[in-house]
C-alpha cells in the first residue's frame, strides 16, 4: 500500500539499545509509548501525539558514563525504494547496506557524503 503524500518525508527514527527491555520499559514509564515485539532484538513503538513512531535495535557499546556509542537512524519513507536509491546514488551518495527485506517492507541504508547515514523504506 503506498503513501505518496509521506513520499521522502522522515518517517520512522531507529534507536541502538544495549539493552532492549529498559528502553521498553523506561520510554514506556515516562512517555507512555507502546511497544510491539519483532524479535528478541527489535521492538517498535508507537508514541501518539509526536507524529513519528519508531523502534529500538539490540547493539552498540555502553560508555563509561552509561550513555550508548552511536546515532540515531532516520529512516525516509519512499513510493518508490528503486528510484530513490538511483537517486541518491546520482548525487554522489552511498548505498552502506543494500536493499533488505523486514516485516512490513524493505529498506536499505545510505551516507548522504557528508557524515550522515540514513535509510529509506518502502512496503
Amino acid at each position: 500500500m503506498s503513501n505518496p503524500k509521506n513520499n521522502h518525508k522522515i518517517n520512522y527514527v531507529e534507536f541502538v539499545s544495549t539493552d532492549i527491555a529498559r528502553s521498553r520499559q523506561f520510554y514506556s514509564d515516562v512517555f507512555g509509548w507502546s511497544f510491539q515485539d519483532w524479535g528478541p532484538d527489535y521492538i517498535s513503538f508507537s508514541a501518539p501525539g509526536t507524529g513519528i513512531d519508531g523502534g529500538f535495535r539490540s547493539g552498540g557499546e555502553a560508555l563509561a558514563n552509561g550513555e550508548k556509542a552511536g546515532s540515531p537512524l532516520l529512516v525516509l519513507y519512499a513510493v518508490d525504494l528503486a528510484a530513490t536509491e538511483q537517486a541518491i546514488i546520482a548525487a554522489g551518495g552511498k548505498i552502506t547496506v543494500p536493499i533488505f527485506e523486514f516485516p512490513g517492507g524493505r529498506r536499505f541504508h545510505f551516507s548522504d557524503g557528508a557524515g550522515n547515514v540514513l535509510a529509506v523504506w518502502s512496503e
